[in-house]
């Protein structure tokens, strides 16, 4: 079960730069404006499109919006989604269960990498937990 979320205008329009400058689709945009950062969500296999040879399509529009850019792809599964969203932490595991109609993952960091996981102020593993949440119906996400 999805959860639905509106789009503001600044968003809207990030995604459309997006995807006329890289020729990816985007399937959402997430945007940080404290932190000068903005997350695209690209349609599964559209990576490299939204990349572009180098990473020249992805500096070109750092250079024009002035955001740090991220970009990750959908995935067919829970799993596969939530370690994109992670990435580049390297993930030993994920085992999602249900308890109470809830989807909850917990997910088995290499302890080098925890740190990069969780993020300054678990700035990182929040905003995997609002998009997996959104896309994924998972309630919760537990590193361990």
């Amino acid at each position: 079960m999805k959860s639905r979320r509106v789009l503001e205008n600044e968003e809207l329009q990030m995604i459309s730069l997006f995807e006329s400058l890289t020729g990816a689709t985007v399937k959402d945009c997430f945007l940080d404006p404290e932190r000068r950062k903005v997350l695209f969500v690209v349609a599964e296999n559209q990576l490299g499109v939204a990349l572009g040879r180098r990473g020249q399509k992805i500096n070109k529009i750092r250079r024009i919006l002035g955001y740090n850019i991220d970009v990750v792809e959908e995935a067919k599964d829970d799993e596969t989604f939530i370690r994109k969203l992670l990435s580049p932490a390297r993930i030993n595991y994920i085992k999602i269960t249900e308890r109470g109609g809830q989807k909850i993952a917990y997910v088995s960091v290499d302890e080098r990498d925890k740190g990069l996981a969780i993020g300054r102020e678990g700035r990182n593993i929040n905003r995997v937990r609002e998009i997996a949440r959104i896309y994924r119906g998972i309630a919760h996400i537990k590193i361990m």
